[in-house]
């Protein structure tokens, strides 16, 4: 018998979905709940690096994920000039071997809605509009109650609801999450025919200006900046600050910067960071993805990470016998030094940009490609 036969996943992102699928598909009984009141993703695009192609098949989706996204296999860098000259084309790592893309770029909500069909079609009961008020756990598993007021009793409960996980307060974890000391302006919109693959114009009035193609009609566009209170921007104001910083950059962005007139399709947020130290377990809960490991996209890894997470965590408690030490001495013998590899690099990449410093990034760069393509 495995060590779970009744998981309770709080939290419907990546992290959440992939835990819930694996083990669904593996005969546990899975319930995922989701605060928000129906499927979204907050943002307009995610990169998907090769290694999280993988975890993608794992979970039976990666057919999907290719027809509705953009897959290309080399990075441009461009200068902020005023013609946006190629300085360089840098094939990407292939870090989920050979047979898989590069790179992915698709949009964000696209791929909830996948992971969410195929959890849904595996057997996992989803609520949303509802979390958890209480955990009272005993050796043999957890009792929750529910904000409707319904219970339920789990063999384990997955905390996989985000930067702010209200499973991590709930289990008294103080994690501190803290800025990096940048700020990212995102928007989605249509593809220019020049837009084949994701660029990067380092310099200009903002650290990092850059697109990835999410389809064949569709892209996200993103300028990296100063980290500052935008809070006060009505969306009009918000879409003119980010035209007026896109200015700057030229090439592919003067077809992007056209297309940008919808202030409902712009959205900022600040980077930030944290690395839960081990254990991420608390008797029988959990935390995963975002929960416990958070860190900048300069690697575009955090999705990966989290897919991770879940694949290891699922294979553990269906593989195993019994929820015990060893269990978890495993699970966290796999997973922290990776996730905390990751986000030490990821962060040193912001940190040499915020501090106008040229690091080694090649070398940085290959060493987590390194890495990653070992499967987790």
């Amino acid at each position: 018998m495995p060590a779970v036969s009744t998981v309770l996943v709080v939290g419907g992102g990546l992290a959440g979905t992939a835990a819930a699928v694996h083990l669904a598909a593996r005969g546990v009984a899975v319930d995922l709940i989701e605060i928000k009141p129906q499927a979204a993703a907050l943002g307009s695009g995610i990169t998907l690096q090769g290694n999280a192609l993988r975890e993608l098949r794992s979970l039976g989706v990666f057919e999907e994920v290719r027809r509705n996204g953009y897959a290309f296999d080399v990075t441009g860098i461009r200068a902020p000039d005023a013609d946006g000259t190629v300085l360089a084309e840098i094939p990407d790592a292939r870090t989920g071997g050979p047979d898989l893309p590069a790179v992915l770029g698709m949009p964000r909500p696209e791929l909830a809605r996948i992971l969410l069909d195929r959890a849904t079609a595996v057997g996992v009961k989803v609520r949303y509009g509802i979390t958890h008020t209480d955990l009272r756990q005993d050796g043999a598993g957890v009792d929750v109650t529910f904000s409707d007021g319904s219970t339920g009793r789990y063999d384990l409960v997955v905390g996989a609801d985000g930067i702010r996980s209200w499973t991590r307060r709930a289990l008294g974890i103080d994690l501190e999450t803290r800025p990096v000391g940048m700020g990212i302006w995102r928007a989605f919109g249509p593809r220019p025919a020049a837009v084949t693959r994701t660029d990067l114009y380092y310099g200009g009035p903002s650290f990092i200006a850059g697109y990835c193609p999410t389809g064949e009609d569709s892209l996200y566009a993103y300028i990296v900046e100063p980290a500052q209170d935008r809070s006060t921007l009505s969306p009009d104001e918000q879409l003119a600050t980010l035209r007026e910083l896109a200015a700057a950059y030229h090439g592919p962005w003067d077809d992007i910067r056209a297309t940008l007139t919808d202030p409902g399709r712009v959205n900022y947020t600040w980077f930030e960071t944290h690395v839960l130290p081990a254990p991420w377990n608390r008797g029988r809960v959990v935390l995963i993805g975002d929960a416990a490991h958070t860190c900048p996209p300069t690697l575009a890894q955090g999705g990966a990470q989290a897919l991770e997470d879940a694949a290891v965590l699922a294979e553990l408690l269906t593989e195993r016998q019994a929820v015990d030490q060893d269990l978890w001495d495993a699970f966290h013998d796999r997973r922290v030094p990776r996730a905390r590899a990751v986000v030490d690099a990821s962060n040193q990449l912001a940190q040499w940009q915020l501090d106008h410093r040229p690091g080694d990034v090649p070398a940085l760069m290959h060493r987590i490609a390194d890495l990653v393509s070992r499967p987790a």
